[in-house]
């Protein structure tokens, strides 16, 4: 009888544009099951996740705060995976950039300069603080053939402790003990009166753009695509490939730096041991639904803080615990990941009789 053979191949494009919308429909019908299981009622928990969140003024600008550090860990996830570049350590970055940006905003001469060249200075110092804390990954790549998954994730904790420790022994606060640095003597500029919107959103989007205009209308941005899509080939074309990726790695850490910077001087004013609740790792997600595209994962950022504001909706309403947010983002990055991987086959139809 005829039959079909599962073959290496690209999937057909109209595919892999639905990929997105396939990975999020399938990850809700498993997070259904675990509802189902935990006797929930399915509908009124998604209604309180995706619908309820947007239905207030308050609730729908709280999904917009949410999504400024997920839309810079996102695009610095993007840049780096574009080239070929697998850097996971956006958590330690933004953690590098956030401890700058303390350090910076509370100086004496923070105090007297005017309030848009501090903030200038903390962006820059950020930057440079990610850019940094991204260097050493870079570097042992190409020079001792290390992993850079393994690196930057190892780097994470090792911020983290580094951070714990500034704060305990440098700046633990005298009259409550609590591990937090001075308050900042300028903060973010609040651009939705009435909300926590912040500057941070604006220069997200900012760079958001300025990602899509250098990866599809510069060098640098063919350099990066080349490298990422085959190596031998780029560097056939006479592409530095050890350079690229430098670059790569360097840029993506900054523009994590950059979420930090948005958390401190956006959001808590200071910095505290849990600033980031796993932004970077979001960062991920954010990257690989939005098909390694700036516009992409953009909007999979503005879907993801959705999920997290409407978590607690859940939570409220449903008495279901908040984690069910976490699950739901893990669940559809594992599912993204198989479905990418399934792109790369295809069904074919055999004109073999095969027996049965």
């Amino acid at each position: 009888m005829l039959g079909w053979r599962l073959e290496k191949g690209s999937a057909p494009l109209w595919l892999r544009a639905l990929i997105p919308v396939i990975s999020i429909i399938v990850t809700f019908l498993l997070t259904t099951v675990l509802l189902a299981l935990a006797r929930a009622n399915p509908f009124a928990a998604f209604y309180a996740m995706l619908i309820e969140p947007l239905s207030a003024p308050v609730s729908a600008l709280e999904v917009l705060v949410k999504a400024t550090p997920l839309l810079l860990t996102g695009m610095a996830v993007v840049f780096a995976f574009q080239s070929g570049y697998y850097n996971v350590g956006a958590e330690g970055q933004l953690y590098a950039g956030a401890l700058a940006a303390a350090w910076i905003g509370q100086l004496p001469v923070a105090h007297l300069l005017p309030a848009p060249l501090v903030i200038a200075l903390m962006l820059a110092g950020g930057f440079a603080a990610g850019m940094l804390w991204a260097l050493v990954p870079a570097l042992l790549r190409p020079r001792l053939g290390v992993d850079e998954v393994v690196t930057t994730l190892l780097l994470n904790t090792v911020m983290l402790y580094l951070i714990n420790a500034i704060l305990n022994a440098y700046w633990l606060d005298p009259v409550t003990n609590w591990p937090q640095s001075p308050r900042i003597a300028v903060e973010y500029p609040v651009i939705v009166p009435g909300s926590r919107v912040h500057l941070g959103f604006v220069v997200g989007v900012a760079v958001m753009l300025s990602l899509w205009w250098i990866l599809t209308r510069t060098p640098l941005g063919l350099r990066l695509r080349a490298v990422g899509l085959g190596k031998d080939a780029a560097r056939f074309m006479g592409v530095n490939v050890a350079r690229t990726a430098l670059v790569a790695a360097l840029v993506s850490g900054g523009i994590a730096g950059l979420a930090g910077v948005g958390e401190v001087a956006g959001i808590h004013h200071r910095l505290l041991e849990d600033i980031s609740p796993g932004y970077g790792y979001s960062g991920i997600v954010v990257a690989t639904l939005g098909a390694l595209n700036p516009f992409g994962a953009g909007v999979a950022a503005l879907f993801i803080a959705l999920i997290e504001v409407g978590g607690q909706s859940v939570s409220r309403q449903l008495g279901i615990p908040s984690f069910l947010a976490d699950v739901v983002q893990a669940t559809l990055l594992l599912v993204t990941l198989a479905m990418l991987l399934l792109t790369r086959y295809r069904l074919r139809r055999t004109t073999e009789w095969i027996k049965p």
